[in-house]
């Protein structure tokens, strides 16, 4: 699609169960800022069935919400969400499109990008607008990590782009923002399927939720043996927090996947991050450098970690960590 008549921003506004994801709301603060600098309206698009707190995209900075509700939409098959979608932009013509970079929104935005189509930044950390043209500055990390790349997308319409949850910090809803509902028929015979969903599994491997917790213990590599690794269990533990790891302590097999923190893992955003052993590099960095405080415990005073971390204490992590879950423990 060409660059046309498009006008404004659109979140795709996730559900699961009927309750909308919290990324959603990190992508309306965020599409608020665009919308203004833009000088156009922000929109919520949300398909499911039984949604509830609708109401709440309007509170936290959209001026419209677009509401597909259907039984058939409840799982989110991602081909009759693509077809919906689709037909949708191709009507109303956003010039910008975000979604979530969750496994739905890696998924469904793609197909949604090749069927119009146009172009689709995934798994930006960074959005804004150039002030000169007036086009979607979209921030990823490429080469491993080692640089990061401004995409632009200068003709196709609309321009799309995923983002990873906790990389946008929220609004503070406003129950006095007035917005506009409107409800989008869906009809099913309409549109075909060539999948038919069996059965959802949802995994839970963690005692805490690394993306939704207050507080992160994090180990690295120097920690140089999986038993090692009860240490950053048991300070966890101690607090009430959430284990996270590098890549590297997940490729060794130390700890499942779900627990990797870093571009090849999961974003995180608590108060409080300790990054035990991890040297820190910029591949870990980006997955938890948002975190309100940091405190960074390795051995090595060069480690880069100590450049993004709030504390640092240089030391011997087997000495350090057994003497502060111990401390926490007698609280």
């Amino acid at each position: 699609m060409g660059e046309g008549n498009h006008q404004g921003v659109w979140v795709f506004a996730e559900q699961r169960n009927g309750e909308i994801k919290g990324v959603v709301y990190e992508l309306l603060a965020k599409g608020r800022e665009l919308a203004d600098t833009l000088h156009t309206e922000l929109s919520a698009v949300c398909f499911g069935h039984d949604i509830g707190e609708v109401d709440q995209l309007i509170a936290h900075g959209a001026d419209r919400v677009y509401l597909v509700d259907n039984p058939a939409l409840l799982n989110n098959q991602e081909d009759l969400l693509t077809q919906q979608l689709v037909e949708m932009i191709q009507q109303h013509r956003p010039e910008i499109v975000l979604a979530g970079a969750t496994a739905l929104g890696r998924a469904l935005t793609p197909r949604v990008a090749a069927a119009l189509p146009t172009g689709l930044s995934a798994d930006c950390i960074d959005l804004d607008i150039d002030a000169e043209k007036g086009i979607l500055l979209q921030t990823k990390p490429t080469f491993g990590g080692n640089i990061m790349a401004v995409i632009t997308c200068p003709e196709a319409r609309p321009q799309m782009a995923t983002v990873r949850p906790h990389v946008f910090s929220r609004r503070e809803p406003d129950g006095s923002r007035k917005g506009e509902i409107i409800k989008v028929d869906f009809n099913r015979e309409r549109i075909t399927s060539r999948t038919k969903l069996v059965e959802f599994v949802e995994e839970i491997t963690e005692t805490v939720r690394i993306e939704e917790a207050d507080v992160v213990v994090a180990g690295g590599r120097g920690l140089e043996k999986a038993e090692n690794f009860e240490m950053i269990k048991e300070l966890a533990s101690a607090m009430g927090a959430a284990v996270g790891s590098t890549r590297a302590v997940v490729d060794e097999g130390w700890i499942p996947y779900s627990h990797q923190i870093g571009q090849t893992g999961k974003t995180v955003c608590p108060r409080l991050y300790i990054a035990v052993g991890i040297s820190g590099a910029l591949q870990h960095v980006v997955g938890m450098q948002t975190s309100e405080c940091i405190v960074a415990i390795n051995n090595d005073p060069n480690a880069p970690i100590f450049e993004v971390a709030t504390y640092g204490i240089v030391g011997d992590l087997f000495q350090v960590v057994p003497l502060l879950t111990e401390k926490l423990k007698k609280r």
